[in-house]
C-alpha cells in the first residue's frame, strides 16, 4: 500500500515547519541577548555605585545592604566581576556569588566565591600558581596569591573548610566546555598576601 502525499500539502507542512523553527530560534536568541544585556547593565550599574562609595572611605559592613560584597579581579586573565551575597541561580546569572556560611573578606577563614564557567569564571581555565587575585570591598583591598587548583566532586564541600588562615576559594563547574550540567567542580585556592 502506497501513501500518497500531495506536493501542495508537503510544501505547506515544510513552510509552516520553517516558520515555527525560525520563531523558536528568534525567541532563543532574544532571550540570550536579554540575559547578556541584563548582566552587562547590572555589572556596570553596581560598579558605578561601588567606586564612589569606596573612594569616599565610608566605614561600612563587609556586605552592603543590597548584598554587594565588592569586586574580584584577576588582571592577568582579564577578570573583573561584581561579587554579590548568595550563590543561587539569579545571583550567579548576574554576578559572582559569595557562598553562604564562608568567611567575609578581612575575616579569618575561607572565603568561598562561585560563578558560572560559561560566563565570568571561564578564564579560570588559564589560571596559574602565583597569579594574584584582588578582592576589593568597601572596607579595603585584599590580595591573594593562587597556591593550587584541583577538580573535585560537587559533594566535596571540604574545600570550603577554614584552616586558621585567610583563604580565598573560587568555585566553578568543570569541564569548562561541557554542554549541560557539569559533573565536577574546578577549585582555585589562594592565600592572602600580607604587605
Amino acid at each position: 500500500m502506497k501513501v500518497l502525499i500531495r506536493k501542495t500539502s508537503l510544501r505547506a507542512i515544510l513552510k509552516w515547519s520553517q516558520r515555527v523553527l525560525f520563531a523558536g530560534a528568534t525567541l532563543v536568541l532574544g532571550y540570550c541577548g536579554f540575559a547578556l544585556a541584563d548582566t552587562w547593565i547590572f555589572q556596570h550599574r553596581e560598579l558605578q555605585n561601588f567606586e564612589p562609595a569606596q573612594t569616599a572611605g565610608w566605614s561600612l559592613p563587609a556586605a552592603a545592604p543590597d548584598g554587594m560584597i565588592g569586586r574580584i579581579a584577576i588582571d592577568r586573565l582579564g577578570v573583573s566581576v561584581v561579587v554579590q551575597e548568595g550563590s543561587d541561580g539569579p545571583t550567579l546569572r548576574r554576578a559572582a556569588g559569595h557562598i553562604a556560611g564562608t568567611a567575609l573578606p578581612g575575616q579569618l577563614g575561607n572565603i568561598g566565591i562561585a560563578a558560572h564557567r560559561d560566563t565570568f569564571f571561564r578564564p579560570l581555565r588559564n589560571i596559574r600558581r602565583d597569579d594574584v587575585i584582588t578582592l576589593t570591598t568597601l572596607r579595603g583591598e585584599y590580595r591573594y596569591r593562587v597556591v593550587s587548583t584541583k577538580i573535585v566532586n560537587p559533594e566535596d564541600v571540604a574545600v570550603l573548610n577554614p584552616d586558621g588562615h585567610e583563604i580565598l576559594t573560587l568555585v566553578t563547574c568543570y569541564p569548562f566546555y561541557f554542554v549541560g550540567s557539569a559533573p565536577n567542580r574546578f577549585i582555585v585556592r589562594s592565600e592572602r598576601i600580607r604587605d
